[in-house]
Formats: structure tokens, C-alpha cells, sequence
């Protein structure tokens, strides 16, 4: 088979089968030296002197005669023709020497009769609007877009005590205008683009974007991208972008340390494995980006991978953020477009509610949190520094975003790196603290809950998937830390549900319990269901434990109503007419005048959970039965119920100095 290659290659190729002693790798077709004896940067076609003024690509361009294994210029001997499409070549002498070689040609790729979206990506054949990376900015025009709102902070002021005592933290984006008290380590304003190539090396392949039509263009390195990002931007031939540069591992990522807060949180940093992680190891390595843009860079819409939330700080230059918030009709619009001819010419921010404007400068950071849906333009050319990070306080957002990557197809090589198996870690040191009776936050605890919930899913998958699924779920296990996969998601699940206040009796969520009085701190006690006759006590799960409040309380206006009926007293026992509680009481006729006084309040309570909402209706009703004071001495009876959660009765004889109370209580919260 011919191969287009670099001519450093010939000599590892072995003799092929077919060729008799005449036709070795070692000698040509008269008998003379073959390819070994051939000058390394020699091709037997060309003429002196004729290379002096080829392109580079020209150069680099070689085959190989299947025969000889003699490499010639492509431009010298090809005839040109498409070198990509050859099969088996040979050249001119080896084909006089025997006429039954044939130079062949690969067979046409097979094509799908399936239609689809097709996109340039290459950016090499757009025509009109397409070509122009302007229309990205003109499609703002007349938009809706609203200056931003979110928190500006002192870096001082970005702790895990904010984390742990803000319930909004890490909800909306935040500024912090100068980097100090941030604990974070950035190179000097001085560094440049050269300096970036330089220490990371010229030879280094970097992923460039073609802005026109935001596709990645191959065949980059950073010495060809210093270049041309020095020009003088009228002398650019195409405006392109740079926002994938990961640089672990090299000399550059020792003055890069991202804020101490980010390190704090992300799940890299607590829960991959020390041992694991630096040069020669597979890990995740997305903390240290270097992202370089040139100006009237447009980055369209998109969410970070796996919803990570990220750090961004502006060494030199100006950014322009443009935000929407990732609420789920948000990311139902989102999903919709991703992926479709409609991100050509479509603004997302017409299927949204809200899109915010942020500006960054130099020196300027930003903490984007998870999930927010953002684009960005570049006014003048940029330096930035910053990083992706999962962590515990979102988790069901994140797995929202993996899901969506998959509905929509992104490619795995533009996903979170090692994501499942990074969950893996997290559970197993999450279980190993609850088993240590570790206490949580109520936000973590529910980010916990949504990550076991998660990992029972793909033991699942193990368990009665199919067997490329089942394969697939396997491979992303950690061997090191989890021994039993299903085991421990399982208990995971059941001790993070009892550290939220849950039982856990099944496969399904349980009832959120009242009582902790037999249920030790993180499920230490049996697990069993309780009897009705345990529940309702008040007191906590744990010592230290504050349920989450509620967000909004409703009490609706108080309903009153009197009447007068006849009824009969009750006896000296209160029979199961009063007990069994009905809206009209079913009582005999021919008894005495007693007048009830009918009162009915409902209190309405709502919050927000990591799935959702959790909302509560709880409706009380209090009556007065009073007999008329000249019938017979008994004790009037005074009937309450409250109907909110369960209709189990408990009885109170009471004295109210006209006659006897009988009182009917529901069990709720």
C-alpha cells in the first residue's frame, strides 16, 4: 500500500510477500541500491535545485513505490493526482520492469442513504453570511439584554464559610475585580503569546476555531499560531480562537494555581486518587487552560462539560460574557437548538427568558457556577487563564448537562474527561464519611443523594443492561477503591436519604421521617419501618442537624361558620360517632338545640429541592358543639380535626364549664 508519510518512516517497513529477491526492499529493478543506500532527504525524481522555491507541504509530501520502497516527492512523481486515494503505487522503473503491477486506488468510503444536517466545518467553502464572522455580533443587534445583577466580591470574601452560610453561593455568576485574597497564582503581565509557545513548545498541536464557522481547524501548532496571532489584525486572513490549550504537566502550569476556594471544591483535587494524578497518568485535566483570543473572537453558546463550573481571569485584554440562566425551560430551549442548523441563525437568547451582559478587563476573575448557558466576545486580543471543576453543591445540574450532551450527540472527545469514574471516587469517599458520621450541609447532602442516585443507575446498567452497556459501565469503575459497585451505591443511597431525614425501605424515595429518636447519626441503627406510633416526635435525626426551612409559607384567610342543629349529649364515653371524623355528622334526630361554631384554616408551604419542588397543604378544622344550658348536665362536646396528613384519631375528654370537648388530631408537619 502506498503511504504518504514523512521520509524519516521508510526504513521500518518490512518486505512485502509478494516480492521475489529482485524486488527486496534493498535493491531496485536494475540491480543497483535500493531505498537503504538512498540519501535521507534525497528523491531519485527531482531536479537540482527544483525544490528551492516549494511550499513547505510540498515538501513534506511523500510516497513510497510498494516495489522498491523507494520514497520520491509526490510533487515529483505523482502526476498530480490525489495521494489520499492511492492504494498501491508504484514507480515509473518498477513498472517497466513488470508490466503486471497496476497503480490502484482505495475503495470510496461507504455512504449512508440517511439524510443529514451538513455543516462546513472545515470553513473552507462559505459562501456569503456564512463567511463572515461579524454576523455573530450582528444577530445582537436589537436583542433584549439586560446589565447584570450578580455579586461583585473581594477576593477575601470567596471562602467555604460564604459556601457553607450563603444558601445562593455558587448560584449566579460572581466578580471579584483584583485577584488578591483570592489565593490564586497567575503568570507576570508581561507573559505573551511567543513566550506561551516557547515554554510549552512550538511543536505542540493546539485546537484553533475558524469563528466564521465556530469548527475546529487541524493541522495547527502553537509556533504556527504565535505567528499568527502577532499580525496586526487588519493583516489577518480569518479571525480564529483558541479555548482549549490544557497545559498540566508543563512548565507554564507551575505559575498557574487556580483561586483556593476552586481547589477546595473540586472533586479532582479531593477525590481522584494523589497516586493517580500528574506527567503519565490519565486522569482529568481540566484546572489549567490557556485561552487566547484575537479581537472580534465570538465564542456562540454553550454549556461547560458535564454543567463543570469554571474560573476565568483576564491577564491582559477585555472579555464580554453574555449569560442565561440554566432553569429547565432554559435548557429545554437549549437542548432544542444545540446541534441544529438553527445555531447558524438562530439567537438562543430569543427562546430564553433572560440574557445578561458582563464585561470583563485585565485583572478582572469571574467563578461562572454550574450549568450557565454563556457566549463570549473578544473586543481586542486577549490572555486568559482559567479552568473547568466539578463539586458538591449542584450535582443534580451536572448530570442534567451530561444528559443533554448525550441526547444531543456531542462527540466524547468534547466531554468531562473520565467523568463516570470520577463519580465513583466521590461516592466512595462520600460513603467512607458518612460511615464516619461525618456531618453535611443540607445542599451537600442532597448533591450526595442525586450522585448515588446516579452511580444505582450505571450498577444497573451492570446488572440487566445490554452487554456493550454492561462492558461500557464496568471499564469506568475504579478497581482500586470500589470492590462492589452495586454494594456500594446502594448504601450509599440508603445512608446519605437517612442523613437527610428519609427512611429507606425500597428502591424508591421514602417518606422524610419526623422522629430520629431510633435511627442513629447516618444510619447506624437497624434498618426497619417504624410503627405510626414512633412518628410525629419532635427532635432531629442528629445533635447538630437543622432541616432546610421553608421557603414560602401561605396561611389562607380563616373560614368561620355557626349553625344550630339538634344532637344528641354524648355519654359518659365519647361513642365513635364523634371519633369517626365526617364533614356532616351523622347524628339522630330528636336530640337537644346545641349551636357549632365551625372554624377551617389552610397553611400552604413550599421549597425547593435538589429535584424539584416539595410543596405542603395542611388545612385544619376546629368546631364547638355547646348544648343550650337549661338541657341536661353534661359535659359539651368540642370537636377539632386536622385533615393535612392522616385521619388517626386521639381523644381528650375537656372541660369547658358548659359541657364536654371531644378533639379529633392528624399526624402532619
Amino acid at each position: 500500500m502506498a503511504r504518504a508519510r514523512r521520509r524519516s518512516g521508510r526504513n521500518t517497513v518490512q518486505k512485502s510477500p509478494e516480492l521475489g529477491a529482485a524486488d527486496s526492499p534493498d535493491t531496485k529493478p536494475d540491480g543497483t541500491a535500493g531505498s537503504q543506500d538512498q540519501p535521507e532527504d534525497a528523491c531519485p525524481a527531482c531536479k537540482p535545485g527544483a525544490t528551492a522555491d516549494w511550499a513547505a507541504a510540498d515538501k513534506e509530501s511523500w510516497v513510497r513505490c510498494d516495489a522498491c520502497k523507494t520514497w520520491f516527492h509526490w510533487r515529483c512523481a505523482g502526476d498530480g493526482g490525489d495521494l489520499d486515494a492511492l492504494d498501491k503505487w508504484f514507480c515509473r522503473p518498477c513498472l517497466a520492469a513488470d508490466t503486471t503491477r497496476v497503480i490502484t486506488m482505495k475503495p470510496p468510503a461507504r455512504k449512508s442513504a440517511r439524510k443529514r444536517t451538513q455543516r462546513d466545518y472545515a470553513g473552507l467553502h462559505n459562501l456569503g453570511a456564512e463567511a463572515d464572522p461579524g454576523r455573530w455580533l450582528r444577530m445582537l443587534e436589537g436583542k433584549a439584554i439586560k446589565d447584570h445583577q450578580f455579586r461583585l466580591m473581594k477576593g477575601s470574601e470567596v471562602t467555604s464559610e460564604w459556601l457553607e452560610n450563603d444558601q445562593g453561593a455558587m448560584g449566579e455568576p460572581i466578580l471579584i475585580e483584583t485577584p488578591e485574597g483570592l489565593g490564586m497564582k497567575m503568570p507576570a503581565k508581561t507573559l505573551t503569546v511567543d513566550d506561551v509557545a516557547e515554554v510549552i513548545g512550538e511543536d505542540h498541536p493546539v485546537e484553533v476555531i475558524d469563528v466564521a464557522s465556530q469548527s475546529n481547524l487541524p493541522g495547527w501548532t502553537l509556533g504556527k499560531w504565535a505567528e499568527y496571532y502577532d499580525q496586526e489584525p487588519s493583516a489577518r486572513d480569518k479571525i480564529r480562537n483558541v479555548i482549549s490549550l490544557e497545559i498540566s504537566g508543563t512548565d507554564l502550569a507551575d505559575k498557574v494555581l487556580p483561586p483556593r476556594l476552586v481547589r477546595e471544591m473540586d472533586w479532582v483535587e479531593k477525590f481522584w486518587p494523589n497516586t493517580k494524578k500528574g506527567r503519565g497518568n490519565l486522569y482529568p485535566k481540566v484546572q489549567l487552560y490557556c485561552l487566547m483570543g484575537v479581537a472580534g473572537a465570538w465564542t456562540d453558546w454553550h454549556i461547560d462539560f458535564a454543567g463543570s463550573s469554571v474560573y476565568y481571569h483576564i491577564l491582559y485584554g477585555e472579555k464580554v460574557f453574555y449569560f442565561i440562566r440554566p432553569t429547565p425551560a432554559n435548557l429545554h430551549a437549549y437542548e432544542r437548538w444545540s446541534g441544529t442548523e438553527m445555531q447558524n441563525h438562530s439567537w438562543l437568547g430569543d427562546m430564553c427568558d433572560e440574557v445578561f451582559k458582563v464585561e470583563l478587563t485585565e485583572g478582572n476573575t469571574m467563578i461562572i457556577p454550574t450549568g450557565w448557558i454563556h457566549a463570549v466576545y473578544t473586543p481586542i486580543d486577549t490572555l486568559v487563564f482559567g479552568g473547568n471543576f466539578l463539586h458538591s453543591y449542584n450535582v443534580a445540574t451536572q448530570l442534567k448537562i451530561r444528559e443533554i450532551e448525550i441526547a444531543t450527540h456531542v462527540p466524547k472527545k468534547f466531554r468531562f474527561p473520565f467523568f463516570v469514574r470520577l463519580c465513583w471516587y466521590a461516592g466512595e469517599k462520600y460513603l467512607r464519611d458518612l460511615k464516619a458520621k461525618e456531618e453535611f450541609t443540607q445542599r451537600v447532602l442532597e448533591s450526595v443523594e442525586a450522585l448515588a442516585d446516579f452511580l444505582v443507575s450505571e450498577a444497573r446498567t451492570m446488572e440487566r443492561g445490554t452487554e456493550p452497556a454492561k462492558k461500557e459501565a464496568k471499564e469506568q469503575v475504579p478497581g482500586d477503591r470500589v470492590k462492589d459497585a452495586a454494594a456500594l451505591a446502594r448504601e450509599l443511597r440508603w445512608r446519605v436519604r437517612l442523613a437527610s431525614g428519609y427512611t429507606s425501605d425500597d428502591e424508591g424515595r421514602s417518606q422524610r421521617s419526623k422522629s430520629g429518636s431510633e435511627l442513629a447519626i447516618n444510619g447506624s441503627a437497624n434498618k426497619r419501618k417504624r410503627p405510626a406510633s414512633e412518628v410525629g416526635g419532635e427532635g432531629g435525626l442528629f445533635r447538630n442537624f437543622k432541616r432546610k426551612s421553608w421557603e414560602r409559607v401561605v396561611e389562607k384567610p380563616a373560614e368561620q361558620e355557626s349553625r344550630v342543629v339538634k344532637a344528641p349529649r354524648p355519654g359518659e364515653k365519647v361513642d365513635e360517632v364523634w371519633t369517626e371524623w365526617q364533614e356532616e355528622l351523622d347524628v339522630a334526630e330528636g336530640g337537644d338545640e346545641v349551636a357549632v361554631d365551625r372554624r377551617r384554616d389552610v397553611v400552604i408551604k413550599v421549597r425547593r429541592t435538589a429535584k424539584g419542588v416539595e410543596r405542603q397543604r395542611v388545612e385544619r378544622i376546629l368546631e364547638d358543639w355547646v348544648w343550650n344550658s337549661d338541657s341536661p348536665a353534661h359535659s359539651p362536646p368540642a370537636t377539632t380535626a386536622d385533615t393535612a396528613v392522616a385521619l388517626d384519631a386521639t381523644v381528650a375528654p375537656h372541660d369547658d364549664g358548659g359541657g364536654a370537648a371531644a378533639s379529633t388530631n392528624g399526624v402532619g408537619e
